[in-house]
């Protein structure tokens, strides 16, 4: 294996991108291989089970491209397929978690509201992290949000965004965590909805760093040289030019 063969990235559409740009951030010297697998999103209303149908189709594309990593670009996707995927490959695996650690370490005595998919709210994964990080922490399951963010409806997510948080004290709230990627593209439109005071997480810079550590850790960072990256996806060719404007975007 190559330290020079590409990082492989997916999500179930455009939210990975938002990932995508922190390990550009961090890591200038890899070639990163996204795709975005829109023919399927979302996967967050999907059973288990088919999500890691989707998954599987969408990994061993990625496999015939020779990647030297996997990134699981989707807090969803994680929770339903990282454990089975770690134990069948023999290439570093890097999943996704809402941040809910972060926001608890910046927790006072208020609420902590997790935004995410209704799949990821459901699974086990999360309800680990809810028994070690949950005190305070809420969860607000965003049916309908990702769309949204795919479709570049800002207006319409403003005024989804307004809705759910007239459910909530937010001048008791100390966080909001951001638990799905495609959220991220969201993050200046709450910025402004929520008081000053209220801390905002995502797991981006987190998923960044653990990539560089895993390939570092097997000799297999890619250094001293400019890397580059190539999108691809299972949808229409519209969904590919709306990958190239978030990345520009998120850059």
């Amino acid at each position: 294996m190559s330290n020079r063969n590409p990082v492989g990235v997916f999500d179930s559409g455009v939210g990975g991108i938002s990932t995508l740009q922190e390990m550009v951030r961090q890591l200038p010297g890899e070639h990163f291989l996204y795709y975005g697998d829109m023919k399927n999103a979302p996967y967050g209303t999907k059973t288990p089970e088919e999500v890691r149908v989707c998954v599987r189709e969408v990994v061993r594309k990625l496999l015939e491209r020779k990647i030297k990593a996997l990134v699981i670009a989707c807090n969803t996707a994680t929770s339903a397929a990282a454990a089975e995927l770690r134990a069948e490959l023999d290439i570093p695996v890097i999943g996704m978690e809402p941040a809910l650690k972060p926001a608890h370490e910046l927790r006072k005595d208020g609420q902590i509201l997790v935004l995410a998919t209704p799949l990821t709210l459901r699974l086990e994964k999360f309800s680990r992290l809810m028994e070690l990080y949950g005190e305070g922490a809420v969860r607000v399951p965003c049916p309908g949000l990702m769309e949204l963010v795919e479709a570049e409806r800002e207006e319409e997510a403003r005024e989804y965004l307004q809705r759910l948080f007239a459910g909530f004290d937010m001048e008791q709230v100390d966080a909001v965590v951001l638990g799905c990627t495609h959220y991220v593209f969201l993050r200046s439109v709450i910025r402004d909805m929520i008081p000053e005071h209220t801390a905002l997480t995502d797991g981006n810079e987190g998923t960044a760093r653990q990539l560089g550590r895993v390939l570092a850790a097997r000799g297999l960072l890619n250094e001293g040289e400019a890397g580059s990256v190539t999108l691809e996806t299972s949808g229409s060719e519209a969904s590919l030019e709306t990958m190239k404007r978030l990345l520009e975007k998120a850059v």
